[in-house]
Parts: C-alpha cells; sequence; structure tokens
C-alpha cells in the first residue's frame, strides 16, 4: 500500500527568516495523523535566507540529518566541530546526552534550501557525535546510493537505528529500483523533480508511506532528487 502526503498538506512555519514545510508534527504545528512513520520523526523542508539561520541550541537523544539541496549551511556545535555543508553532503549529528549547536547561512546573497531529518535512536543516553561524507555526483545519478546507515557500509553516515537511507538523483526516463525485504517498510520523499512510484506519481515536496510492498520501483517523470528511507 502506497499512501501519500501531498506537499500542499504539509504543515508549514514562516519566521521572516525560514520558510518550513513540516511532513510530520513540529513545535507549534501539532497533527496527531501525522506523528511520524516508524523511527522517522521529522522530515523539514528548510528554507534558511541569506545571513540567517538557527542560533544555538540544544538537543537530546535524536539522530539529526542534514541534507542540503541548494547552498552553503554552517555547522557549529559544543562538541567541537565546525563544517560547512553543501550539496552532495550528508551530516549526521547524534544528540545523544545533550549537544548544543548552530546552522547558519552566512551568505550574503542567497538563501539555502535543505531537509533536516530526525530519526529515533535505538537507545538512550548515547554519547554525542557527529558524521559527514561527500557524495560526488556520479554516485547518485540514476542509482540509489546508500547515504546513512546502522553499520556505515558503502561508506555512509552511521546512525543509531535499523535504518537505511538511500538517495538517487533521477533524469527523466531513468528508473531505479529497491527491494524490501519482508517486515520491513519505507518512506519516499521527493525532494524536487517529479516520479512516479509503483506507479503512483509524486511530486517535489510529497512523501508516501509504503507498507505491505516488496519492491520500490522509482521512475523520473522529470529529473528528480529523492530520499528513501528503509524502515524496521
Amino acid at each position: 500500500m502506497i499512501a501519500v502526503r501531498h506537499a500542499d498538506e504539509r504543515g508549514r512555519s514562516h519566521g521572516g527568516w525560514l520558510d518550513s514545510r513540516h511532513t510530520f508534527s513540529f513545535a507549534d504545528y501539532h497533527d496527531p495523523e501525522h506523528m511520524g512513520f516508524g523511527a522517522l520523526r521529522v522530515i523539514n523542508d528548510d528554507w534558511v535566507n541569506a545571513s540567517a539561520g538557527f542560533g544555538s541550541h540544544p538537543h537530546r537523544d535524536m539522530e539529526i540529518i542534514s541534507y542540503v539541496l541548494s547552498g552553503a549551511l554552517g555547522h557549529k556545535d559544543n562538541i567541537g566541530n565546525g563544517s560547512t555543508i553543501r550539496p552532495g553532503d550528508v551530516q549526521r549529528m547524534s544528540a545523544g546526552t545533550g549537544v548544543v549547536h548552530s546552522e547558519w547561512n552566512h551568505s550574503k546573497t542567497d538563501r539555502v534550501h535543505f531537509l533536516q531529518i530526525w530519526i529515533v535512536p535505538d537507545k538512550r543516553g548515547l554519547e554525542p557525535g557527529y558524521e559527514q561524507r561527500t557524495f560526488e555526483p556520479h554516485q547518485l545519478r540514476d542509482r540509489l546510493a546508500l547515504v546513512a546507515s546502522r553499520d556505515g557500509r558503502d561508506g555512509s553516515v552511521t546512525i543509531h537505528q535499523d535504518a537505511a537511507l538511500y538517495a538517487t538523483k533521477l533524469s527523466e526516463g531513468k528508473s531505479v529500483e529497491h527491494e524490501v525485504r519482508p517486515g520491513r517498510r519505507a518512506w519516499v520523499q521527493v525532494a524536487h523533480g517529479s516520479v512516479t512510484l509503483n506507479g503512483t506519481t509524486l511530486e517535489a515536496g510529497d512523501g508516501a508511506a509504503v507498507t505491505g510492498e516488496s519492491r520500490l520501483a522509482l521512475h523520473g517523470m522529470k529529473d528528480a532528487e529523492v530520499l528513501v528511507f528503509d524502515l524496521a
């Protein structure tokens, strides 16, 4: 079964410097029908204005993945990490027992567009951690590349949960497939472009909860960037 969460059905918050769409309940947006999907708790589609960002703030007991679609996002935290996240980079921060961080758009002219993803860890009270990997365009083009996993295989960032995150930049007319093992489910999120998922059309910003399917078949209708979450 495929249940589509259309882009225009998502929650929205607009704080002047930040324009955000919430696939699941987040902060002041509360929707009891959309509290997450398995261990996947948050997908925020964020646009951050030039010379603006998230000031220092704390988190606990959450795996936070940042996936930049355009622009460059600066990161700094209280466990000694400072970096810039650009398209092709995947950043994982394990909040664990507690971490304070900031994310900032240092450009004076361009907005940053990124997906902020939260996954509930399989244990509370983990030691905070940070990891960032770069995936070259050819690694994502017309193939599903593993970018986050429990065991960090194939160069993916490591997350503390029985989940795997794949990404693809799918050209118009091209197709990719993913097997869903028995007892597992999937969430598909279209960052931009247009695809069909097992024959169901998904546009930019759409997500889809997939249960009871043994195979995901993605076909590019327009050049697209898509994330696939394989979940217990």
